[in-house]
C-alpha cells in the first residue's frame, strides 16, 4: 500500500464530528432512522429485508440494487455498475487501478483531499483551480493547457465538495467532449447528484469512456450503508476495477445492499425530502451571514448541501473555527482542510453544511459569540 498523508478532513472529524454539539459543517443530507426507511420499501424490498441471509454477496454488487442503480441513468445498464463500500473506496480503487506510474492526471482544486492525494501516490497529478471571484467557474481552457501527452485521466467533482458550484451546461460538454477527443478518462464525482438547482447530464451518459461516481451517503443521507458505485459503459475497465475490489472489501454488505435498494426505489421522495430541507434551510444561513457582512461573504450554493463562505474577520478563519468549536461546540471546516499541493487555494473559507434538520439553534449560539467578542 502506498504511503499517504493524514487525511486532515477526517482527522479533524475524528476530534470533533462526535463530540462538537452542533455540526454546521456536515456534507451529507439529514439521514433516515431505520423504521422510516423501512416505512418506504415496497412488498419487495420488505420481503428481502425480513428473509436475508447473512452471506457472502456479489462482487459487483446486489443485481437488484445494479439494476435500480442504473435506472437513474440515461444510457447505463445494470452490467455498467459495479458497487463499493462508499465512494472511497471507488476512488482509491479507481486511481489505484487504472493509473500507472508514467500516466498524468489532471485534478480540480479545492476537493475532497483523496482526489488528489490517492492519484499522487501512483502518478504524476497537476491542478486546474476553480475560480472563486467568478463564482467558482470551471475553466476548460485552463484544463486543455494543463493536458500533456501523457495525461491518462481529468478528475472532476459536480456539484462541488466544498464549494456547491457546478459549472454551465455548455462548459460540462466542452470538457466531456475534450476528453473524448483526446483519449482521456473522465473521472467524474457526482455524489451530490440530485440536490441541484440545474442538473447536468451525468459523465458516463454522455461518454462511454467516463466514470461516474455515486454513492448513498451524500444527496440521499444514508451514509451509513456505505454504499456507492462506479458506473461506467467500458465493461473492460469495470472488470479490472472488479479485480482490485477482490484485495479491498471483496463484496458489500448485504443488509446495506438491500436498504440501499429500498432507498432507491424511493428515489423520489427521498431527494425532494432533502431538497426541502435545503430550501428551508437557506433563508436561515442567508439571514445569519447577511447580519454581519463585514465578517462574511455568503453564496448559496448551485448543487449539493454544502458551501464554501469566505471569513473578513482579522483574526483570520483558523483561529475563529478553532475558537468558535472548542467555545461553542460550533463545527466549521476551516479552509486548511482543502488546501492543495498543486494550486493555491482560498485561505479565508470555510466550509458550512445546510442540509441537516434545525440548523437554528447552532447558529444562535454562533450569533451569540459573535456578538460578545
Amino acid at each position: 500500500m502506498p504511503t499517504l498523508p493524514d487525511f486532515r478532513l477526517e482527522t479533524h472529524f475524528a476530534r470533533w464530528e462526535f463530540t462538537a454539539q452542533y455540526h454546521l459543517t456536515a456534507s451529507d443530507a439529514q439521514t433516515l432512522t431505520m423504521s422510516e426507511l423501512l416505512a418506504l420499501a415496497d412488498d419487495d424490498g420488505r420481503e428481502r429485508w425480513e428473509s436475508l441471509a447473512l452471506g457472502y454477496t456479489e462482487t459487483r454488487g446486489l443485481p437488484a440494487l445494479r439494476e435500480a442503480i442504473a435506472a437513474t441513468y440515461d444510457e447505463v445498464q445494470p452490467d455498467d455498475i459495479l458497487c463499493f463500500a462508499g465512494a472511497e473506496e471507488g476512488i482509491y480503487v479507481a486511481m489505484q487501478t487504472l493509473l500507472e506510474p508514467t500516466d498524468h492526471l489532471v485534478v480540480l482544486t479545492p476537493n475532497y483531499q483523496a482526489a488528489e492525494t490517492v492519484p499522487l501516490s501512483v502518478a504524476e497529478v497537476s491542478g486546474v483551480a476553480l475560480r472563486p471571484e467568478d463564482g467558482w467557474a470551471l475553466d476548460v481552457d485552463a484544463v486543455e493547457r494543463a493536458l500533456r501527452p501523457n495525461t491518462r485521466m481529468v478528475s472532476v467533482n459536480f456539484p462541488n465538495n466544498p464549494t456547491g458550484a457546478v459549472p454551465s451546461l455548455t462548459e460540462w460538454r466542452r470538457l466531456v467532449q475534450l476528453c473524448e477527443e483526446r483519449g482521456i478518462m473522465l473521472f467524474s464525482d457526482e455524489v451530490y447528484r440530485g440536490l441541484e438547482n440545474n442538473p447536468l447530464p451525468q459523465a458516463t451518459d454522455l461518454s462511454g469512456t467516463a466514470l461516474s461516481l455515486n454513492v448513498m451517503s451524500k444527496a440521499y443521507g444514508l451514509p451509513g450503508l456505505r454504499i456507492g458505485w462506479i458506473a461506467c459503459r467500458d465493461r473492460s475497465v469495470l472488470d479490472r476495477l472488479e479485480r482490485a475490489k477482490h484485495y479491498t472489501t471483496i463484496c458489500n454488505s448485504a443488509p446495506s445492499e438491500v436498504l440501499a435498494l429500498i432507498a432507491l426505489r424511493a428515489r423520489d421522495q427521498i431527494l425532494a425530502r432533502n431538497r426541502a430541507i435545503i430550501v428551508e434551510n437557506l433563508p436561515l444561513f442567508t439571514e445569519f451571514f447577511n447580519r454581519y457582512p463585514e465578517l462574511f461573504e455568503f453564496t448559496a450554493p448551485d448543487g449539493g448541501c454544502v458551501t464554501y463562505p469566505r471569513y473578513l474577520g482579522p483574526d483570520g478563519v483558523e483561529t475563529m473555527s478553532t475558537e468558535l468549536v472548542e467555545q461553542t461546540g460550533v463545527l466549521l471546516l476551516p479552509a486548511s482542510i482543502y488546501r492543495s499541493d498543486l494550486t493555491p487555494t482560498p485561505t479565508d473559507r470555510f466550509r458550512i453544511g445546510l442540509g441537516r434538520l434545525n440548523p437554528g439553534p447552532a447558529l444562535a449560539v454562533w450569533s451569540e459569540w459573535l456578538d460578545a467578542r
